[in-house]
């Protein structure tokens, strides 16, 4: 297993760390000190980074995209996260969808949503799952409770289908321009094989953002309330087959990886953050004095500096694992464990280098760090999260797997 990198992955690398530097760090305690949802965010950055490429890297050559590997993938990931993870997730979030419509659409869905994807740098994709009345249980569906999981509804009309209901906190809601959308079509089947899911644009009829949420961490990450009023989606926009929803995304995952995309994306993610904080406790160490002796001088400061960069590579070397196993089509519970893993590097990483930087002029970037991370307790390493990775690796030890 070979880890050096091909010059083109080191010129992705570097391109994205030079942006980081150059168009994120400049704004983003600006940006995260806004006093509502409504100012955390900025399109240009958006519009200069997708110029460089961020925002399609994940879309195959044929379609206009960049066409690139998950080890270049991580390496960009972990790269703008050091500028601000908020900013690497929405940039990375386009990768994780176009990586769906790719593998799950049919040939005439991918001409119609590609294209125009490539072409816009305003053009942001998101998925909506989570509703107020559901969340774990989309993910884990009680077996002794079938009509547990999502509510809203979706009838066919002829050639249309009528939606009605709401999701709520969707990634990219309030600044997206496609979502991918999950919806009951058979009330009274269990939610597996009574789901299907629809390529929704923003404009449909019927459709509207409600309330954009205020939240106290990863602020740039727009999240948003979906309002379905007899929203109109054609037939032409279902994904795979009436009622196999989940059974055509698991799918997809299991040819190539691209379900499992997200947990590479989260474990790279925090490697960027838990870079950017060893950094920042390093910088302070050398050069903040306690009681006349420079922190780094100081034993109990040290172990403290080694324990947070011994983490922070082993999360690094977990996540170069994790995308050379998914460019080599190895399919194991690794990403999954990373994912967890790295719930709890960052968290232990970051709440360090708040500690080290108590008193001194990086407080607020040390603090941001910290609310930030809060983010992976819900995303990557909460109980379902675990347990369904544990449920993975059960089944790869079944004899003859």
């Amino acid at each position: 297993m070979d880890f050096s990198l091909s010059n083109e992955q080191r010129a992705w690398q570097m391109t994205a760390r030079k942006f980081a530097e150059d168009e994120i760090k400049p704004i983003t305690l600006k940006l995260d000190e806004a006093p509502d949802a409504h100012g955390t965010f900025d399109w240009d950055v958006i519009e200069k980074g997708s110029k460089f490429g961020f925002r399609t890297m994940a879309v195959a050559k044929e379609y206009g995209g960049e066409g690139t590997d998950y080890v270049t993938q991580a390496l960009v990931m972990a790269e703008l996260a050091r500028g601000d993870s908020s900013i690497s997730k929405t940039f990375s979030q386009n990768w994780k969808w176009s990586h769906l419509i790719q593998q799950a659409c049919n040939q005439e869905q991918k001409d119609r949503f590609l294209r125009p994807f490539v072409a816009d740098h305003r053009y942001l994709l998101g998925k909506g799952i989570t509703e107020p009345t559901a969340g774990s249980d989309n993910r884990m569906p009680p077996k002794d409770a079938p009509k547990a999981g999502l509510k809203l509804r979706a009838e066919r009309k002829g050639d249309e289908w009528i939606l009605n209901g709401e999701k709520c906190f969707i990634a990219n809601a309030p600044v997206g321009k496609l979502f991918f959308i999950d919806a009951r079509t058979d009330p009274n089947a269990p939610l597996r094989q009574g789901t299907t899911m629809f390529l929704v644009p923003y404009d449909t009829p019927g459709f509207r953002i409600g309330k954009v949420f205020n939240k106290s961490g990863w602020r740039f990450y727009r999240n948003g309330e979906m309002i379905f009023e007899d929203a109109r989606v054609p037939h032409a926009n279902v994904v795979g087959n009436v009622n196999t929803s989940d059974m055509k995304t698991a799918q997809a995952g299991d040819r190539t990886g691209g379900d499992l995309f997200g947990d590479l994306e989260l474990a790279a993610n925090a490697l960027g953050v838990c870079d950017d904080a060893c950094e920042q406790a390093m910088k302070h160490a050398k050069s903040f004095k306690q009681g006349g002796q420079l922190l780094i001088e100081q034993q109990h400061v040290a172990l403290k500096l080694n324990k947070m960069n011994m983490l922070t590579e082993a999360l690094r070397s977990y996540v170069m694992r994790i995308a050379w196993e998914h460019d080599h089509k190895v399919h194991s519970a690794n990403a999954g464990l990373a994912m967890n893993f790295s719930t709890d590097v960052i968290q232990e990483v970051t709440e360090i280098n708040l500690d080290i930087q108590g008193i001194g002029p990086g407080l607020r970037h040390a603090e941001k760090l910290v609310r930030d991370s809060f983010i992976w307790s819900h995303l990557a390493g909460d109980s379902v999260q675990r347990l369904k990775v544990a449920q993975r690796l059960a089944r790869m030890a079944q004899p003859g797997h």
